[in-house]
């Protein structure tokens, strides 16, 4: 018999550890789970994290913070900002430096003068007696729950500069995600610009100069030719029209999505287009994981922990599948099997949080369980362009190849040449 520690979620999401003499971490993490509890890690207990000073533990906490700026001037770009200032402060305060301090160099580091400001009133803030985590929190369309709910668990704990490393890490990797997406969809998205383009021009330029010389002549036109020119005059003539009509059928698609109804039938359509589905479903699972991973590895309760999961995911059905998952896990049935229910997300995800939970390690298991998703939704990106990338070519020749064989055919037919 051996003694393990233990860290382990009862019904309503809070948290219990302690230490229990087992055979092995399974047989704990089996007497856990049939004591009503979910287990989220059982082995070695954790060496302490650096604590760092006391007064930053002691920070008061106050209810009635007030934003100067919950907001950004225009044209601010917050990623990028909130990245550096979470990194300059993790070294800051990794170093000893005491947090109002650290606060006043990162805004002297500061480029931006709209992200200045909001540092400014953190400072202020912190100077006045709240707490790090209720002066982000009076600032929601900069610092998200996540980040807000990270640094609560870091000041409870003592361990505030370690947890502002693994924020670091996390909005970095967040920040390569979506450089890679944009990266990978320049090319295809100026390719279809070119091709809309080019066919453009030659429906509006070209094939009519060329119908002017071709009527001068007398002959009759092939049947391919006129319907290419009847498709040109009718782009000349309502081409206005069309274009009112695109415009106008987006105006009203970005409307009926920013009503909860007509977002979640746009977005279970999205989760049913091959391929696509296949990639927004892996992407979400993969951030839903690395939420968890970042909230249940420091402390955050479990119920709550899920329910800032929840907002973290984009897709509405995803997302709304989660509110059966947090009910389960108040119910005592664990985390797997309420996402299993869910049906939302891939097999795959379950047997790992199975596993997780059987184990005791369910916090490394989120993490994993994001690498796993993070890889392979890089692989099905890289498809998909590579995909599309020789779709819109061929459709592209396939238009400009129709063009000129109707030319062609006028042409033989003036010179009268067999075809």
């Amino acid at each position: 018999m051996a003694t393990f520690y233990f860290r382990a979620a009862t019904a309503a999401g809070d948290w219990q550890q302690g230490s229990r003499q087992g055979a092995s971490e399974q047989s704990v993490a089996q007497e856990l789970r049939g004591r009503g509890l979910i287990p989220v890690y059982v082995g070695a207990q954790p060496e302490e994290a650096h604590s760092g000073p006391a007064w930053l533990r002691g920070l008061a906490s106050a209810k009635d913070g007030r934003a100067v700026w919950a907001s950004f001037a225009p044209g601010a770009s917050r990623t990028q900002d909130r990245l550096r200032f979470t990194e300059e402060l993790a070294t800051l305060l990794q170093a000893g430096v005491p947090l109002d301090r650290a606060l006043s160099i990162c805004s002297e580091l500061t480029a931006s003068a709209a992200f200045r400001a909001v540092i400014a009133d953190l400072l202020r803030q912190v100077k006045g007696g709240q707490s790090l985590a209720e002066a982000l929190q009076a600032h929601p369309r900069v610092f998200s729950r996540l980040y807000v709910n990270m640094v609560r668990a870091g000041q409870a704990s003592g361990t505030l500069p370690v947890v502002f490393q693994r924020l670091a890490e996390h909005e970095a990797a967040s920040a390569e995600w979506r450089s890679h997406i944009i990266s990978s969809l320049i090319y295809p998205v100026l390719l279809t610009c070119v091709a809309i383009a080019s066919l453009g021009v030659l429906m509006q330029f070209v094939i009519p100069r060329f119908a002017q010389v071709f009527e001068s002549t007398g002959l009759p036109m092939p049947t391919s030719t006129a319907l290419l020119l009847g498709v040109s005059r009718l782009l000349q003539s309502y081409g206005w029209l069309l274009l009112v009509a695109l415009v106008g059928g987006a105006y009203l698609l970005r409307q009926r999505l920013r009503t909860a109804q007509g977002r979640e039938r746009w977005d279970r359509f999205l989760l049913r287009i091959p391929w696509v589905g296949d990639l927004l479903r892996k992407a979400e699972t993969a951030r839903f994981a690395r939420t968890m991973a970042t909230l249940v590895g420091h402390g955050v309760p479990l119920v709550e922990s899920l329910r800032i999961g929840k907002e973290t995911v984009m897709n509405r059905v995803m997302g709304g599948s989660l509110e059966g998952v947090i009910q389960g896990v108040k119910r005592g049935e664990g985390v797997a099997a309420p996402v299993s229910r869910a049906g939302t997300f891939p097999p795959l995800a379950v047997h790992l949080l199975r596993v997780g939970e059987e184990t005791g390690r369910l916090d490394s298991m989120f993490e994993r369980l994001a690498d796993i998703y993070d890889r392979e939704t890089r692989v099905a990106l890289r498809r998909l362009t590579a995909l599309f990338e020789p779709l819109v070519i061929l459709v592209m020749g396939i238009a400009v190849g129709t063009i000129v064989l109707s030319l062609l055919l006028a042409i033989t037919s003036i010179n009268e040449i067999p075809f």
